[in-house]
């Protein structure tokens, strides 16, 4: 998908604001909610496609007898948003979106992947589901019954990168995350480590220590550095940009499930973007092979 047209708004500050801030920390969250009655509406469609609940999954038996090695969560053809598309301009189209997109990829930006996310508290997922994720998997994918796989599920995640999710645009992509309801710290909030970016690309798990000031984040081949640790709470609306190589997760929500808009947005064909200085912060690659060691 192409960028849209760009609206009239003021020239400049956000842009640099945007870009200073993905170049010190990684991360940029906006100042004010896009429309929140927009968001009320698309969120009271998505809930009443499905019950957020152990519903939602398959049976121990039938997994075992599916074959579901490989499964994908949403993908064209099984992605919820692509029905609620006509419902997306609010946030497409809000001109503080597009004049940070702008400046941080260039005026063709490319949505890579648009979908809805979900994380569950512990109580929608079936016992037996709970034992096997012991083993460290963060999707939820495969114990989803196939006609629910049209929203990405978690129950809290580790420390990760985005990067490997676009191994072909290497760091000049972005995530932007919105809230479609208020998020407090209960309610499994994504956690952000504001500067994590400058280590470059690494596959997870990080090597990552929780100290009195945030966390120390090491990498045998560049270092290691200290970093703050954000939570991404907030009113319905609320907005959030980060960089591939910031290191992103988060818990389980406490009780009810936090739904939101996650896109994948990458740079197009412009020479000069302000995702080069960002780039140019970083202290490894710009990319790796593979997600998980």
């Amino acid at each position: 998908m192409n960028a849209l047209a760009k609206t009239d708004f003021s020239p400049w500050s956000l842009a640099e604001a945007v870009v200073s801030d993905l170049v010190r920390k990684g991360t940029h969250v906006f100042d004010g909610p896009l429309d929140a009655a927009a968001c009320a509406g698309l969120l009271a469609e998505i809930r009443a496609t499905r019950r957020f609940d152990q519903g939602l999954f398959l049976s121990e038996a039938d997994f075992a007898a599916a074959a579901t090695c490989g499964v994908e969560g949403p993908r064209p053809g099984c992605n919820l948003l692509e029905r609620l598309d006509p419902r997306l301009a609010f946030v497409e189209r809000a001109p503080q979106i597009v004049e940070a997109l702008w400046s941080l990829l260039g005026p063709d930006y490319r949505i890579l992947d648009k979908r809805v996310v979900c994380t569950l508290p512990t109580t929608a997922v079936p016992e037996w589901v709970k034992r096997r994720l012991a083993g460290g998997a963060d999707s939820l994918a495969a114990y989803v019954r196939p006609e629910f796989r049209d929203i990405d599920y978690a129950c809290g995640a580790d420390f990760h990168q985005d990067l490997g999710e676009a191994p072909d645009a290497g760091a000049d992509v972005v995530t932007l995350h919105l809230h479609l309801h208020p998020v407090g710290e209960s309610d499994g909030p994504i956690r952000l480590l504001e500067g994590s970016h400058r280590m470059g690309g690494s596959a997870a798990p990080h090597d990552l220590k929780r100290c009195a000031t945030g966390w120390r984040y090491r990498n045998p081949e560049h270092g290691e550095m200290y970093v703050t640790e954000r939570s991404l709470t907030g009113e319905a609306g609320s907005a959030a940009l980060w960089h591939a190589c910031t290191l992103n997760g988060g818990p389980p929500a406490a009780e009810q499930p936090r739904v939101a808009l996650r896109y994948l947005i990458a740079r197009g064909a412009a020479k000069a973007a302000g995702i080069d200085a960002v780039n140019a912060s970083l202290a490894g690659p710009a990319s790796f092979a593979g997600r998980r060691d």
